[in-house]
């Protein structure tokens, strides 16, 4: 059975019987993990381990895991990493060895996609959803950093998602409450897709932004218009490679979480995220979303070796030097 072209959430820290039937009935792609499924290391493993094990030996394993304010594995059990502000102005080195330390932490426990870096510009007067989450208004700056994390976590044996394409530095309004709706012409929004475009043969995955471009699109957001990904994502950025959508229960977007997944899946993205865990919901999510393409199987195996031709043998504690020795300065 050809799996769905769906990326779900889990409830808890295991996965529960009724969740593994519905899995072996209608199985997702793969699974995104939260703090909610995050125990300790032994537990995580396990967690991962199992969810292989009924998905498949090569099903992604996914955890937003920027550094900073979105960190699903924090102290005690792991390390803190610092957001992506932190090293802006840097040398590409620190950001890429920050991103393969951060990468090696995620891999030991099972996760094969790393949602970052995010190439949003942090734009003045705009929400703070972004914020430090950003390297900054530049860019230039932030497509050269990018592209370090991106390196990183592929040498790390990750495989990054760029995002929020084709941007969401001028939301001013959170997209996980509400629409943002962005008015700004076609050179403003040329900007925000530089850094995307940079990135746009980089191995990774790109998640879309959950936002109206009314130069684009009056009806719709990105996520669910195929005038915005065929001509923009596609097109003028020229990215081709595993398009998946930001978070389908985000109140972004309105309507059954099937109907959504259909309209993502026909709107061009490859694959759908339902993140919440809600075994109701996540159901009718899989019941609704059409079965993985063969042209989105392709892709994700061009990004699987991407990533495999650029892992690289670490080593933690150069690395770790080469990251502080900048982060020291940089706060000094």
């Amino acid at each position: 059975m050809r799996p769905r072209a769906a990326i779900v959430g889990i409830a808890g820290l295991r996965l529960a019987p009724e969740e593994a039937a519905l899995f072996r009935a209608a199985p997702p792609l793969g699974a995104i993990l939260f703090a909610r499924n995050v125990e300790e290391p032994g537990q995580l493993s396990a967690l991962t381990a199992e969810l292989r094990d009924l998905l498949g030996a090569e099903a992604p394993i996914l955890v937003d895991q920027e550094g900073g304010r979105v960190a699903r594995l924090r102290p005690p059990h792991w390390p803190e990493f610092a957001p992506a502000a932190a090293f802006t102005g840097g040398p590409t080195g620190a950001a890429r060895a920050n991103a393969a330390l951060l990468g090696m932490e995620c891999a030991e426990v099972g996760f094969d996609v790393v949602c970052a870096p995010v190439l949003d510009l942090r734009l003045p007067g705009a929400h703070d959803i972004i914020g430090d989450r950003s390297f900054g208004e530049d860019p230039a700056e932030v497509a050269r950093l990018g592209l370090a994390v991106a390196e990183g976590l592929q040498a790390a044996g990750c495989i990054p998602v760029i995002k929020h394409i084709p941007g969401h530095g001028r939301a001013l309004v959170d997209s996980h409450l509400d629409l943002p709706r962005v008015a700004v012409g076609l050179e403003e929004l040329a900007l925000d897709c530089a850094p995307f475009a940079a990135l746009a043969d980089a191995g990774a995955w790109a998640m879309t932004a959950h936002i109206l471009y009314a130069a684009l699109d009056a009806d719709r957001p990105a996520t669910l218009s195929p005038l915005v990904i065929e001509q923009v994502i596609r097109g003028a950025i020229g990215f081709d490679g595993v398009l998946v959508s930001d978070d389908l229960c985000m109140k972004a977007l309105r309507g059954e979480a099937g109907a959504l997944a259909a309209a993502a899946i026909e709107a061009g993205c490859d694959l759908v995220l339902h993140c919440n865990g809600v075994l109701a919901e996540t159901a009718a999510a899989l019941a609704g979303c059409p079965a993985l393409s063969e042209v989105a199987e392709s892709r994700l195996a061009d990004a699987r070796a991407a990533m495999l031709a650029r892992r690289r043998p670490l080593n933690a504690g150069s690395l770790t030097a080469a990251r502080d020795a900048w982060l020291a300065s940089a706060a000094a």
